[in-house]
């Protein structure tokens, strides 16, 4: 509850996340939380504004004495990726975040908790309002829309900010340093066709995949946790094949970036067949457990009856369409070959559409090797050109690649073992951040991206963990004062 936020430490960036809970902000609704933190900042005598792309920008003069050191662009993204348990009622345009703290983590009540990456923003506005830290010249950038395309990073024009350090504050294991990470591309398959009659004696049914882990599609794509869309075409591919099922729906995720959690799918079945559907629905979630056991646990298979649809999918394309699914690459392609515990490329399965003459496959992937990225692109643009889709990419970004020279890489490392005692992991993450995109934009930065210890984000079972969050920021607070004069 929020007096249980409010009572934690360090108090004010709790007390800044907290307020952040209050304002509704999914990706795509971000405008009341640009504009209180546009506020926040005049409230604090500072300099902010929002620019083209819907950004918030801040600035804050150096502390007397610090004038000389490098400017450090402070930087995290105000939306977050709004997912929600089944039973939820819970509506991320209108509603606050409610949280509950479970011991050393602080969770939300069913959904997402937003600290990917209201605790980056948090952190920002508890640097803006501190009065007692030292820093040099800051300016704080705070994205739009980073969880659906990077939308405010693209859109950010040269000139718009200046610095020399860019920190990055939107990773999810405290005592990591980041200086790499992987390039993406969105792939987008479209199809439309003219639906055609139901046979009037099918009955209809409905059949739902449950209870999946899900997941970050970067960050978590190595764990080998299941995607609901990769299971429902197993199932589908044989109600048709021994069923004479027809195809009239399907929706199977709702995020670009989550491994899909859930699945559900109408499909028209004779008479005599529905039982036997029912057997082959309850034959799959036994095979999906034993599949998955220690992955995930308690995912669901549920059969039953629906209101009768007016139209369905043409058997050929139909045919075409579950044929692709069942084809499409998901999940882990290869690892980096001289680091074999890190992601190299991947793609993820994140959102089916069909129904109602039309059907959309949405593709998110991945690799920190622009020339792995292309062949991913073109081996599943080449899947579903066959099923005679349309495919499209959008929001294509190179990978950031590591500099292990980096003067602020050097300094932090150093700053972390003498504040901690315990040596910092220097590491390149599969996810994508916005460091690559925004170092095209400003010319020169030296990057380094870290954060507080996230588990599950993009997903209703999303914490933070309390301890590291004060370690973050205390870190981050002596990062500032130790920044290097600049030359």
């Amino acid at each position: 509850m929020s007096t249980s936020i409010l009572s934690l430490e360090p108090k004010l960036i709790w007390k800044e996340f907290h307020a952040l809970t209050q304002i509704p902000r999914p990706s795509g609704h971000t405008e009341a939380v640009a504009n209180y933190l546009v506020k926040f900042a005049h409230d604090l005598g500072l300099e902010s504004f929002i620019d083209d792309a819907g950004n918030v920008i801040m600035k804050k003069p150096a502390t007397p004495g610090m004038e000389n050191r490098k400017t450090c662009i402070l930087q995290a993204h105000m939306d977050m990726v709004p997912q929600k348990g089944s039973d939820s009622k819970h509506n991320f345009e209108t509603d606050p975040i409610e949280t509950i703290v479970d011991g050393d983590w602080l969770k939300a009540n069913d959904t997402t908790l937003g600290a990917d990456d209201g605790l980056g923003v948090a952190a920002i506005m508890a640097v803006m309002e501190e009065k007692d830290i030292k820093h040099g010249p800051l300016v704080a950038l705070i994205t739009r829309d980073e969880e659906t395309g990077m939308y405010g990073a693209f859109g950010l024009k040269k000139g718009t900010i200046d610095g020399d350090i860019l920190l990055n504050l939107d990773s999810e294991d405290e005592g990591q340093l980041f200086i790499g990470c992987a390039g993406g591309i969105d792939i987008i398959a479209s199809l439309e066709y003219k639906e055609v009659e139901p046979c009037k004696e099918c009955v209809a049914i409905k059949a739902q995949i449950k209870g999946l882990r899900g997941g970050h599609s970067g960050l978590e794509i190595n764990e080998g946790r299941a995607n609901a869309n990769k299971l429902m075409v197993r199932f589908v591919y044989d109600a048709i094949a021994k069923l004479g099922a027809k195809l009239a729906s399907w929706e199977g995720g709702n995020m670009r970036n989550a491994i899909p959690r859930e699945a559900h799918v109408t499909m028209l079945v004779p008479p005599a067949n529905e039982d036997k559907l029912k057997e082959l629905a309850a034959k799959y979630e036994k095979l999906f457990n034993e599949e998955f056991k220690g992955i995930e646990e308690g995912i669901t298979f549920h059969v039953e009856g629906t209101e009768k649809p007016k139209g369905i999918v043409p058997q050929e394309i139909q045919d075409n369409l579950v044929d692709a699914i069942y084809a499409c690459q998901n999940g882990v392609t290869r690892m980096i070959p001289s680091m074999m515990d890190t992601v190299e490329t991947s793609s993820n399965l994140a959102i089916i559409t069909i129904g109602e003459g039309k059907a959309s496959f949405q593709i998110l992937a991945r690799s920190s090797n622009d020339d792995m990225k292309e062949y991913l692109t073109r081996s599943l643009t080449a899947c579903f050109n066959m099923a005679g889709m349309k495919v499209e990419t959008e929001g294509g970004y190179s990978g950031w690649q590591p500099d292990f020279d980096s003067p602020i890489l050097a300094a932090m490392v150093k700053s972390y073992k003498e504040q901690f005692g315990t040596d910092a992991k220097v590491v390149v993450v599969h996810a994508g951040l916005e460091c690559a995109v925004i170092g095209a934009v400003v010319d020169g930065l030296d990057m380094i991206s870290f954060g507080p210890t996230l588990r599950s984000p993009h997903t209703p079972s999303e914490k933070a963990n309390i301890p590291t969050t004060k370690k973050f920021y205390e870190f981050l607070v002596a990062t500032l004062a130790n920044t290097p004069v600049k030359k």
